[in-house]
């Protein structure tokens, strides 16, 4: 997860999620269209045991249906619009992001945050493996070469993914440079560590302590310009941002 000499490396969220719904195949495919390195994405089970890339407990923010993800059967989740009147867009699968991310003509990684608190417990953990297995790229020879990244606030959730495929990259997210910058992340040996921009400016020496221990800095949400720069000075190896084009053009200026 090394940063190139240009700067940090530009991670979608949720894809281009600016210009259009979070979490639809549109906003990561104009993410691609846009030069983003990454493509991040959040990811819960459904009753029925399949990974959807949705990011709250439910659905009613980002759909026209209501509804709490893990009550729900896959089946039940497709039958609502997670685009816009104008332009419908289907429910995302995980595996369908992967394959988009696989099929790019340039190297992109997939980020996976999984959820915690929930109510299926590692079980998550456990289903993203065998999906990444199942195409191939679960246990990379490298952690640079890795084409999956999966991260998680919550420190149980990285430990079991680095117990079960020690050199694919994780990153331990958390609004505390104490949380991150203590024995956690070297704990459940997470390879990166992921603050806030806002912890970020709190905390700048962060990035240096995080590299002197063989971690690389994933930031979020940075989208604004002072905020790209500052990542850029500080060393961050990758930024999360809503507008990947946008931050791409900022750091190839």
């Amino acid at each position: 997860m090394s940063p190139d000499r240009r700067g940090p490396l530009v991670v979608a969220h949720r894809g281009a999620s600016a210009a259009k719904p979070e979490h639809t195949l549109a906003a990561y495919e104009l993410a691609l269209r846009e030069g983003a390195d990454g493509l991040e994405c959040d990811v819960r089970l459904t009753k029925d045991g399949h990974l959807v890339c949705v990011h709250d407990r439910t659905i009613d923010r980002t759909s026209d249906g209501v509804g709490v993800v893990s009550e729900m059967t896959r089946d039940e989740l497709a039958q609502y619009n997670y685009g816009t009147a104008e332009e419908p867009a289907e429910l995302l699968e995980l595996s369908a992001l992967i394959e988009l991310a696989l099929d790019s003509a340039r190297p992109v990684k997939v980020f996976i945050e999984t959820k915690h608190p929930v109510r299926f417990g590692g079980l998550v953990e456990s289903k993203v493996l065998a999906e990444l297995q199942r195409f191939g790229i679960a246990f990379p020879p490298s952690a640079d070469h890795s084409r999956a990244v999966v991260m998680s606030f919550s420190a149980g959730a990285v430990w079991r993914i680095r117990r079960s495929a020690p050199m694919l990259p994780t990153v331990l997210l958390g609004e505390s440079a104490r949380y991150l910058g203590g024995g956690a992340a070297t704990t459940v040996g997470a390879t990166a560590v992921g603050p806030s921009v806002k912890t970020l400016h709190e905390h700048p020496d962060m990035v240096d302590k995080a590299a002197a221990a063989g971690r690389a800095t994933y930031c979020w949400t940075v989208d604004d310009r002072t905020d790209v720069a500052l990542c850029r000075e500080l060393g961050v190896s990758w930024v999360a941002t809503n507008h990947p084009g946008r931050t791409k053009n900022w750091l190839a200026s």
